[in-house]
C-alpha cells in the first residue's frame, strides 16, 4: 500500500496549481496529475504541456469526476472550493484543498459534514505548518521543552497576491485574514495545542494602503481555554519580499523560526538576477535574498508525503478538514472583533477536542510558603529570587549566594 501511484485531478493552474504540480512530479514522483481544470482553455493547455498532463478541461465537474483519477486536488479562488469538493464527492474521490477550506466557517462545516458523511478521504492542504522548521519544533515542544504553552506569534506579510480573485472579497471571503491569517492560525493551533479549544478573538483590521474592500493589514489574538494566547500579524503591503516568522513561549523556554527573508543565501546583484527570485519578491538587483529550494521551505513536499502516506495506510493526515473548518470559524470571529471592537466568541457547534477540565497555566510554587515569581544571575555574580509570600501575599527578595 506504501507504494500506491495515485491518478490525480488537479483544479486550478494558478500561481498555488504549479507549485502543486512542481511538488507532486519532482518529489513523490509516482504519482501522476492525469488531468487538469482551468478557467481558461489557453492556460489550461499551457499547463498541461508544460506538466506533461495528458488531459485539459474548462468544465470543472467534468475535470474532478474525471474517470482515470482517483484523487482530486482543489487549487482555485475560495469561492469556488465547495463546488469543487462536492463534485470530488459525488465521484466517490479522495479530496484535498488548499487553505482556506471555505468562505466561512458554515461553509467550511457543510463541506466537513458532507466529506465524512460519504467516507471520502480529505486532507488541508495548510502547506506553512509543514515546513521541516515548524515540524521539527512541534516535536520538541511536544517533548516539554518548553513546557506549557502560553503564547505564540506569527507573522505572513508581503507586497499582496498575485491573482485579481484575491482583491475581490466577492470571490476571497475577506482580506488579508483569510488569505495569510488562516496560516499563522492554524501554525499558532499546532503549537497550544488541538485539543484545546479556542474560546474568544480580539482582532484589528483596516485598509490603509490597497483601494479594496478588504483589509489589507491585520493584527489578531486568539485566546484559548488554558490561558494561552496566539497572536497574528498579516500585511498586503510589506514591501521587501515575504516575511513569514514564528515564535513560540513557554514556561521552561522559547523558540523563533525564520522561514523565508533570512535565508542564509545573500546575494548582489548590479545586473539583475536575469529571471525568477523568490516568491513576492519585489526586485531582482541589489542585494536580495533568493530561496535554495522554496517547495521544501514553504512545506509543500512534507505536506503532501504525509497527505498521500497517510491515504495508503487509510489513517488521517495532520492537517484534516475538521482543522480548516475550526480555522474559518476562528478567523469569522475575527472578522465580527474587527467590526466590534469587542472580544468575540468562536462559535464551534462542532468541537471533538478534550472535553475533560483544562489545566489554566499559573504559578510555580518555590518552597512550602512561597510562589515562585523569578530566579536570576545578577551581573556580581549573586543569584537572586523574587518569591510572593503565600500567605498574606507580599513580595519579596532573596539572595541565593554571596
Amino acid at each position: 500500500m506504501h507504494n500506491t501511484t495515485h491518478h490525480i485531478s488537479l483544479l486550478g493552474t494558478g500561481l498555488i496549481g504549479s507549485f502543486y504540480a512542481m511538488t507532486l512530479l519532482s518529489h513523490r514522483r509516482r504519482d501522476k496529475i492525469e488531468a487538469v481544470y482551468s478557467r481558461s482553455e489557453e492556460r489550461g493547455k499551457k499547463f498541461a504541456k508544460q506538466w506533461n498532463i495528458e488531459r485539459s478541461y474548462t468544465n470543472l465537474k467534468k475535470a474532478a469526476q474525471d474517470d482515470k483519477t482517483d484523487t482530486v486536488i482543489v487549487a482555485l479562488p475560495n469561492h469556488l472550493h465547495k463546488e469543487a469538493i462536492m463534485a470530488a464527492i459525488e465521484a466517490g474521490k479522495s479530496v484535498l484543498c488548499t487553505k482556506p477550506l471555505a468562505m466561512n466557517g458554515q461553509e467550511a462545516l457543510e463541506i466537513l459534514e458532507a466529506v465524512e458523511k460519504a467516507g471520502v478521504y480529505h486532507g488541508y492542504l495548510e502547506d506553512l505548518a509543514y515546513t521541516s522548521k515548524t515540524l521539527d519544533a512541534l516535536k520538541a515542544v511536544r517533548r516539554g521543552a518548553l513546557g506549557d504553552i502560553l503564547w505564540t506569534r506569527s507573522r505572513e506579510a508581503h507586497p499582496g497576491p498575485h491573482s485579481d480573485w484575491f482583491w475581490d472579497s466577492e470571490k476571497s471571503g475577506g482580506g488579508a485574514i483569510i488569505d495569510m491569517g488562516c496560516h499563522c492560525i492554524e501554525i499558532g493551533r499546532n503549537f497550544v495545542g488541538k485539543d484545546v479549544k479556542p474560546l474568544e478573538v480580539m482582532c484589528w483590521a483596516d485598509t490603509l494602503v490597497k483601494p479594496i474592500n478588504a483589509e489589507d493589514h491585520a493584527v489578531g489574538l486568539v485566546r484559548y481555554e488554558t490561558g494561552a494566547v496566539t497572536q497574528f500579524e498579516v500585511s498586503w503591503a510589506f514591501r521587501g519580499g515575504m516575511d513569514l516568522r514564528d515564535e513560540v513561549s513557554g514556561t521552561e523556554g522559547t523558540l523563533r523560526l525564520d522561514h523565508f527573508l533570512n535565508t542564509g543565501y545573500d546575494f548582489f546583484t548590479a545586473v539583475g538576477m536575469r529571471g525568477y527570485v523568490a516568491e513576492k519578491a519585489e526586485q531582482e538587483t541589489g542585494w536580495l535574498s533568493p530561496v535554495g529550494d522554496e517547495i521544501h521551505a514553504l512545506g509543500y513536499d512534507q505536506m503532501f508525503t504525509d497527505m498521500f502516506d497517510a491515504m495508503d495506510r487509510q489513517q488521517s493526515p495532520m492537517e484534516t478538514f475538521y482543522d480548516a473548518y475550526i480555522v474559518n470559524s476562528i478567523m469569522d470571529a475575527c472578522y465580527a472583533s474587527a467590526k466590534s471592537k469587542k472580544w468575540e466568541p468562536v462559535n464551534l457547534p462542532l468541537w471533538r477536542g478534550s472535553s475533560d477540565a483544562i489545566r489554566q497555566h499559573g504559578a510555580k510554587e518555590y518552597d512550602v510558603d512561597h510562589w515562585l515569581i523569578k530566579e536570576e544571575h545578577l551581573p556580581d555574580g549573586r543569584k537572586k529570587v523574587i518569591l510572593k509570600v503565600k500567605e498574606g501575599g507580599k513580595i519579596i527578595e532573596k539572595v541565593l549566594n554571596g
